[in-house]
C-alpha cells in the first residue's frame, strides 16, 4: 500500500467554535468501498495526529461550516498529508470515534441544530483505547466477491454483543440496494497502564 486514506471527524457550531474527534483509517477498501474503519488510525504519532486534527479544522472554518463534518485525508509513507475531500454530515462509522472519545455524536448534533456551543472543547477531547469496524457484505464467494442478492438462510449474532440490525432470518436481500449487510465492532479501552478491560459490539 502506497498510501493510506485518514478521515478527521470535525465539529463546528454557531459561535465560531471547532474541535477535532481525532482520526479514522479507512485505507481497507474494495471496489471504491470502505471495508475497515480504524481509530486511532495505526502507526501515527501524535504530532501528526494534531497536524490532521488542525488542517481539518482550518478547512471547517475557512467556510464557516457548522454541524458534523468529516475531512479527508490522503497520507503518503513520510507522513505528508494532502486534501482530498469533505464529508459534510455525521459518517455511518462515527461509532468507532464516539468509541474512543467517550462521546454521542449524535447528541452533539442536536444541540449545536439548537444553538448550544459544543459540549467540550479541543483540550477536554479524550483519546482512549482503540475501535474497529468492519463492514459485512452479501457477495458471491465463487464469483470473485461480486454483490450478489438471495435469501437469508440463517443469520446468526453474538448474544453476548449490541446488536442494532434491520436485517434478520429469511430475509432477502435486494438487488436495488447497496450490498452492505452489517457492519461489526470491536471497542478495546484501556482503563490504566496496568489494566485493560474490553467491549465487542456489533453495530449493523
Amino acid at each position: 500500500m502506497c498510501c493510506n486514506s485518514v478521515c478527521i471527524q470535525i465539529f463546528g457550531d454557531h459561535h465560531d467554535n471547532y474541535v477535532y474527534l481525532w482520526e479514522r483509517d479507512c485505507s481497507v477498501q474494495r471496489r471504491h468501498q470502505k471495508i475497515i474503519e480504524e481509530a486511532p488510525a495505526p502507526g501515527l504519532n501524535m504530532s501528526v495526529r494534531r497536524r490532521l486534527g488542525e488542517s481539518a479544522v482550518r478547512a471547517a472554518k475557512a467556510v464557516g461550516y457548522v454541524g458534523s463534518g468529516t475531512v479527508e485525508f490522503i497520507m503518503d509513507r513520510s507522513g505528508e498529508f494532502f486534501f482530498m475531500e469533505m464529508n459534510t454530515r455525521l459518517q455511518v462509522e462515527h461509532p468507532v470515534t464516539e468509541a474512543i472519545t467517550g462521546t454521542d455524536l449524535v447528541e452533539w448534533q442536536f444541540k449545536v441544530a439548537e444553538g448550544e456551543k459544543l459540549p467540550l472543547r479541543q483540550d477536554e477531547i479524550q483519546l482512549n483505547g482503540h475501535a474497529l469496524e468492519a463492514r459485512v457484505y452479501a457477495e458471491d464467494t465463487k464469483a470473485g466477491f461480486i454483490p450478489i442478492a438471495g435469501h437469508l438462510k440463517h443469520v446468526s449474532f453474538p448474544t453476548f454483543a449490541r446488536v442494532d440490525t434491520g436485517i434478520e432470518e429469511g430475509d432477502e436481500v435486494s438487488m436495488h440496494y447497496d450490498p452492505m449487510i452489517a457492519k461489526v465492532g470491536f471497542i478495546i479501552s484501556f482503563e490504566n497502564e496496568k489494566k485493560s478491560s474490553y467491549e465487542i459490539f456489533v453495530i449493523v
